[in-house]
């Protein structure tokens, strides 16, 4: 649902949003940032905002075309053997498509996690192949590992918005 849209429309402050319905300010943050609201607080912002309840749940979200989601997600797995790749492309589509929205923001932000995750488990296994007297093909075998963890969560991801429409991994960075 749009709650910002409808408190911009009423020319109310999250501030003032928050005092009228009795909500804490960080509840009408999280529910603009795309959290569904329930219960009382879908009840509450209802009368603030003077809609019947049963309009407030048929407000559209904004920006949340899951064929598309789901298209940025899995475009993560067709580049992820290129490093810094598995971050632009599912940006690029993301603005390309118009489809900025938390559920894009947060695969985004678990790529960019990914990325300097591998990087520094990288680097720090290829500066103990020598003192340990590993394999030369130790740090070869760590990027396979972290290619390997990276498919699993997009997999996974992929999975969870086919059936329940939400992330399993959820990470925010942006």
């Amino acid at each position: 649902m749009n709650i910002k849209y409808l408190r911009t429309q009423k020319h109310l402050t999250q501030d003032e949003l928050a005092q009228k319905s009795g909500i804490s300010i960080r509840t009408i943050q999280r529910i603009e940032a795309g959290q569904e609201p329930k219960g009382h607080t879908a009840k509450a912002l209802a009368k603030a905002l003077d809609l019947k309840l049963n309009t407030i749940s048929q407000i559209p979200s904004v920006n949340k075309n899951y064929s598309w989601i789901k298209i940025i997600n899995l475009s993560s797995a067709f580049v992820c053997f290129i490093p810094l790749f598995n971050i632009i492309v599912p940006l690029a589509i993301m603005y390309l498509q118009k489809q900025i929205n938390t559920i894009t923001k947060q695969i985004l932000s678990l790529q960019i996690f990914w990325s300097i995750t591998s990087f520094i488990i990288f680097v720090f296994a290829a500066s103990l192949k020598d003192p340990l007297s590993l394999d030369r093909r130790f740090p070869l075998w760590v990027i396979i590992a972290m290619i390997s963890i990276n498919l699993a969560v997009i997999f996974i991801n992929a999975n969870s918005l086919n059936k329940k429409k939400e992330l399993f991994f959820k990470l925010s960075i942006i």
